[in-house]
């Protein structure tokens, strides 16, 4: 399937600048993010990491705490397509996605596929968008389909402390610490020829999502709570 938004590599001098220079000092400064589990980031090489996300902070501070490699995001074109958001995403490195578009979700497969295939490091939040309630919710497809496709593993990870350092909706952040856990890579593995919508893609799915709520300590929709690993 045709891509339709072509993957933005990104600037590694604007990246570089943005972690060591411009934000990354504030925001170390700010939320003091507790890391453990770094260990499991291979040092090279295509994967997938794979976090709860609770707070626009989320995707700002994962890729703080990962050292000597870039995370390159799925995001939002609504988020892409703002002038100033435009400016910065272009130059950190993005692959957008437009939820809103028939076929869509086959083009993100394909340009994550694509993205980590190349060897880089792709971040998704599974859950699609921030949890409301902050309670993790069922996980989209899209992190299994493209992990199966590339054959490449899933680092989940779990972020606690962001919804109240910046809540939905509050103008300006609380500085306090926050903690992101990095668990061992999950190789998924499913028979040739599965289809997108099959059991074994959503069962997949869950299994990632379970990683990452045994990481974050949340409670699931169904209210189940896994103990923090």
């Amino acid at each position: 399937m045709e891509e339709r938004h072509p993957a933005m590599p990104g600037s590694p001098v604007f990246w570089l600048a943005l972690k060591f220079v411009v934000l990354g000092p504030l925001l170390r400064l700010m939320f003091r993010p507790r890391v453990t589990g770094l260990e499991h980031i291979p040092p090279t090489g295509g994967a997938i990491v794979a976090a709860n996300h609770v707070s626009f902070l989320d995707p700002l501070l994962l890729p703080l705490v990962v050292p000597r490699r870039r995370v390159m995001f799925l995001t939002k074109m609504k988020y892409i397509d703002k002038p100033f958001l435009h400016w910065f995403l272009r130059g950190a490195g993005v692959i957008p996605v437009d939820p809103g578009q028939p076929g869509a979700s086959g083009d993100t497969v394909t340009a994550g596929v694509q993205a980590v295939s190349q060897g880089r490091l792709v971040g998704i939040f599974p859950e699609g968008t921030r949890s409301r309630d902050g309670l993790l919710h069922p996980g989209k497809t899209g992190v299994a389909r493209i992990a199966i496709q590339a054959g490449v593993p899933v680092i989940p990870v779990g972020i606690a402390g962001t919804d109240h350092a910046f809540p939905r909706g509050a103008r300006l952040p609380r500085p306090r610490s926050v903690q992101i856990k990095f668990g061992p890579p999950i190789l998924l593995d499913a028979p040739v020829g599965t289809v997108p919508d099959s059991p074994v893609i959503r069962r997949s799915t869950d299994q990632v999502m379970a990683a990452i709520q045994a990481l974050s300590g949340q409670q699931s929709v169904t209210g189940r709570v896994s103990p923090a690993a």
